[in-house]
């Protein structure tokens, strides 16, 4: 979900969103960990050195939505829109009586989403480095490659390490819940955007994509 404003505020010349609603990092973050999480969820094998680079690719990703949360524009940090049930239980009551308020960055449902699925990402990415000893795509390749060979000595390094074995059942379990749950997550921010645009009458997915929105000036124009 996206930022609002009030209606009777539009009516009544209230000043545009900024023409820069959304930097292109945050853009980038946004559809990067969307395309990672459409690429290891439908596409790649589970334990493959492409969903493991993906893996690695997402935590990169949350790396530097993190930094950027402390950094960058006023709309990226997260001091903006901190997470808030209360506010946003009144947001979504505001917006089916059609009296959203305007928020610079996400709105209060919409800042809760944001970091419910960040705590999830995290979650997953952190069990996929435990249940691969954080080792990265390559040497977990060349471990698979030395193994279809006939090399089986590059096991025998595992088999020293069972005492951790139930840590890493317990992650692989873990990880799969987290991954579950980052989907089901997703479904509700997509079904809450289409329906927030819909109740709004504007697109508010065009923002993430070109990081502008129309003003009115502009809307008028077309």
């Amino acid at each position: 979900m996206t930022d609002t404003r009030t209606n009777a505020g539009a009516r009544d010349g209230g000043a545009d969103a900024p023409p820069e609603l959304w930097d292109p990092l945050v853009r980038l973050t946004h559809w990067g960990v969307a395309s990672a999480v459409v690429a290891n969820g439908l596409i790649t094998e589970d334990g493959s050195a492409p969903h493991i680079w993906v893996g690695w690719a997402v935590f990169g990703l949350l790396a530097l939505r993190f930094v950027w949360g402390f950094t960058g524009p006023r709309e990226a940090r997260f001091s903006t829109f901190p997470p808030r049930p209360i506010a946003a239980l009144k947001h979504l009551s505001d917006l089916l009586r059609g009296t959203p308020k305007h928020y610079p960055s996400h709105n209060p449902a919409g800042s809760i989403m944001a970091y419910a699925l960040w705590a999830c990402l995290g979650l997953v990415v952190l069990t996929g480095l435990v249940m691969t000893d954080a080792q990265s795509p390559l040497s977990i390749s060349e471990q698979k490659a030395a193994v279809a060979a006939g090399d089986w000595s590059v096991l025998v390094e595992g088999e020293e390490s069972r005492d951790h074995e139930g840590v890493k059942e317990i992650a692989e379990e873990t990880h799969e819940l987290a991954a579950n749950l980052v989907f089901v997550l997703a479904f509700l921010h997509i079904a809450g955007v289409a329906l927030e645009s819909r109740l709004l009458g504007r697109n508010l997915v065009m923002p993430m994509l070109t990081g502008r929105k129309k003003s009115k000036r502009d809307a008028g124009a077309t």
